[in-house]
């Protein structure tokens, strides 16, 4: 008997639909923000191409989909250099799958090829210990071009169960201890000097970023966080001749005695506070910490007060794109969000504020661990709009970019000015 066959042409895939809709819009950056959006998962036949060459995940602050710490690579790259920071991500989630394709690493979405990837090269000082005998891995991690330190794990917002609600800082660093013997906070020495051994590695680093969760305690609020700060980029500027040396803070929305303390008792060059969300009336749902100690106005004018002592440009805000559509108190309409959050944005970029996001992943550890992100239709657009403001106003975004952080996928559209 024979048996007929109906052929059923498959649907198109979400990429290509969008990418149709915005012929202008650079493929590779939506395949990032795509990848960000949805995870990856190593078949098996991609982890045996991985050597001793590789990359592997280390310490970071916030934890990854599948909530466990696994051996496994820590990110990918582009045909074009482009950096995609991706979560390993379970399989009942429908990621993409980076598997061989012509014994090719790439990127596999329904059976079909995507994008050949790279996976990032390891840094030569991952393999060496401080002093004190920390892995200096746990000390400084590595994008492509840029050394992440974070000096503390813990965020005094959870003492009072008033965490932003997609992070999950706490709960990953309670794991990343037991698991790891990750220490809860760094030492000014070991921090000196795994970037002495860092910067060592001829044209590898760019730039610096250093970040953690907030302290609440001093005389004024925050005063601690920021003795911790210039006492350790104190430490890294012994490793260098210039007292300014390329670095970014991510940090709480300090006053201007705090500001400028920074600015003038130490090297750092630019300033990022993130209000994570833009509207007084999701901040306050969503960062419930943030809104109590300083409220959405405040913050938002401690960053504008921030660019008289940094400058234009050097002051930004992040956010976790995509959040603001959380259920049940965000936006229904992604049309709505877009247009408030651009909105928001071109006020600080009026007021010399550079605005970037990342791509909102919700995490096991997190409030909203049984949320779904957005559309890829909303991140490009988002994308696009910040950029353009950026555009507008004449505001670079030298610390947030492709080269130096990579995890913007709006700041990598710099790449086409």
């Amino acid at each position: 008997m024979s048996v007929a066959l109906k052929l059923v042409a498959k649907e198109e895939s979400e990429l290509n639909q969008v990418l149709e809709r915005h012929p202008e819009f650079p493929r590779l950056i939506a395949v990032k923000i795509d990848a960000q959006r949805r995870g990856v998962h190593y078949t098996e036949r991609a982890l045996e191409t991985v050597d001793e060459s590789v990359q592997m995940r280390s310490p970071y602050l916030f934890g990854s989909r599948d909530g466990e710490i696994k051996d496994l690579p820590e990110s990918l790259l582009l045909r074009d250099g482009t950096t995609i920071l991706t979560d390993p991500t379970p399989l009942d989630q429908n990621p993409y799958l980076v598997d061989l394709v012509d014994g090719k690493l790439a990127l596999v979405d329904d059976g079909d090829f995507v994008e050949y990837v790279e996976l990032w090269s390891k840094p030569l000082y991952y393999d060496k210990f401080t002093k004190s005998g920390i892995p200096m891995s746990h000390v400084a991690s590595a994008r492509p071009q840029r050394l992440n330190i974070f000096q503390s794990s813990y965020c005094h917002f959870w003492a009072d169960k008033k965490e932003c609600r997609f992070c999950d800082i706490v709960t990953h660093t309670k794991q990343q201890k037991n698991e790891l013997g990750v220490p809860s906070r760094l030492k000014p020495e070991d921090v000196s000097e795994t970037i002495r051994e860092a910067i060592k590695e001829p044209g590898r680093f760019t730039g610096m970023c250093l970040t953690s969760g907030s302290v609440l305690k001093g005389d004024n609020i925050f005063d601690r966080e920021v003795d911790f700060y210039i006492e350790t980029l104190q430490a890294i500027g012994e490793n260098f001749k210039t007292k300014k040396f390329p670095s970014q803070l991510i940090a709480s929305a300090f006053d201007e005695n705090q500001l400028a303390r920074l600015y003038e008792e130490t090297g750092l060059m630019s300033y990022t506070s993130d209000l994570e969300v833009l509207g007084e009336e999701k901040f306050n749902w969503i960062c419930p910490g943030k809104a109590q100690s300083v409220g959405y106005k405040e913050w938002r004018q401690r960053l504008i007060r921030a660019v008289d002592i940094f400058g234009r440009g050097n002051v930004g805000t992040g956010l976790v794109g995509g959040v603001e559509l959380a259920k049940p108190y965000g936006f229904t309409s992604e049309a709505d969000a877009l247009a408030s959050t651009l909105e928001e944005a071109e006020f600080l970029a009026e007021n010399g504020v550079t605005t970037v996001y990342i791509v909102w992943v919700p995490r096991p550890g997190s409030n909203f661990r049984d949320q779904k992100n957005p559309s890829l239709e909303y991140f490009v657009q988002l994308a696009q709009g910040l950029h353009n403001l950026r555009v507008k106003y004449n505001l670079p975004a030298d610390f947030d970019d492709y080269r130096r952080c990579g995890n913007h996928p709006d700041t990598d559209l710099s790449r086409l000015l």
